[in-house]
């Protein structure tokens, strides 16, 4: 079993992660030009240009002549409580856009990731089980070379073909299960690459294990032992990961999202960059980070608890 100390080791661990990069966030306005004191001003009072005295005002208000790191943690401490500031560009709430939008993101990615775990698994069993064969070559040559086709040429591609000549699929919107199938598609290609090695890769490994050829000496069939006892140690390796890609998935959505017009989070945080809309990167950064880190930390947790070496005890740390 995982040990308690093991178990703290990791939950401080992301919890420090998210503490870094939430304050990295927070320096943003620091580091950008431009006076973030009446940045905000004109966000709050909706007032085009403020006075000196207006501005030494609110910041004595509100305390923004502090200290960075006592402004740090009261910023920290009202953001853990759902206040995340008000738009410099609308005027609204924070939260009012990062919530609706981590949701789609988190929709489009964890599509992505279960249509990529699917047909990786489908693809690395295939060629495993038919090493060096036309199979396997094949399934091996599209997957490499699939790697190097990046999302933006891809995503335009793709839009041109199903949408504009042939009609197939919508080509831009969250408004129906066919609005997904193309950022989907190209969200889950790159993972599919890589989780298809992966895949075969541990069937290989599981097929020549001693456990394997025992069972099989015991009169195990060839499909009765890949379904019980290959296929589930040769995914191990897959589940490694599945968290990281996930994470990722989560952060780099950014160029599906502006092309295919989803209303995520990574067309958001793009926006506000381009907006220099600053609370509304700030608040979608972390929130994103936040998620990334827990969804690493749990599908962690579920492949620690899966591996039979961790669950007798083997220690990994």
């Amino acid at each position: 079993m995982l040990s308690l100390s093991s178990a703290l080791r990791r939950v401080v661990g992301l919890g420090a992660a998210v503490l870094l990069s939430s304050f990295a966030v927070f320096l943003v306005p620091f580091v950008s030009p431009g006076d973030p004191v009446r940045a905000l001003l004109r966000a709050r009072m909706d007032i085009g240009a403020a006075d000196e005295a207006a501005v030494q005002a609110y910041a004595q208000q509100f305390g923004l002549h502090d200290p960075m790191l006592v402004q740090f943690g009261r910023w920290l401490g009202r953001f853990f409580t759902g206040d995340m500031g008000v738009s410099f560009v609308s005027g609204t709430p924070v939260v009012d856009q990062v919530l609706p939008a981590i949701g789609v993101t988190l929709a489009l990615a964890g599509c992505a990731l279960l249509v990529a775990i699917l047909v990786s698994i489908v693809l690395g069993v295939l060629a495993a089980t038919r090493a060096g064969q036309w199979p396997d070559r094949i399934i091996t040559s599209v997957t490499h070379a699939l790697i190097a086709i990046p999302e933006y040429a891809l995503a335009p591609l793709l839009v041109l073909l199903f949408a504009v000549r042939w009609s197939l699929l919508p080509s831009a919107g969250f408004e129906s299960p066919a609005s997904l199938v193309l950022p989907v598609f190209v969200l889950a290609l790159r993972p599919i690459s890589f989780f298809s090695v992966a895949v075969r890769s541990g069937v290989q490994q599981a097929l020549d294990s001693e456990h394997v050829l025992a069972a099989r000496a015991r009169g195990l069939s060839r499909s009765q032992a890949l379904i019980r006892h290959v296929i589930p140690h040769g995914l191990l390796p897959l589940w490694t990961m599945v968290g990281v890609w996930f994470a990722g998935l989560l952060g780099g959505s950014v160029i599906v999202e502006v092309i295919f017009a989803i209303p995520g989070m990574g067309r958001l945080i793009f926006e506000a960059i381009v907006d220099a809309d600053i609370p509304v990167a700030q608040g979608g950064v972390v929130v994103v980070v936040a998620c990334a880190v827990l969804a690493t930390g749990i599908i962690d947790l579920v492949h620690r608890l899966s591996d039979p070496n961790v669950r007798i005890g083997v220690r990994h740390d």
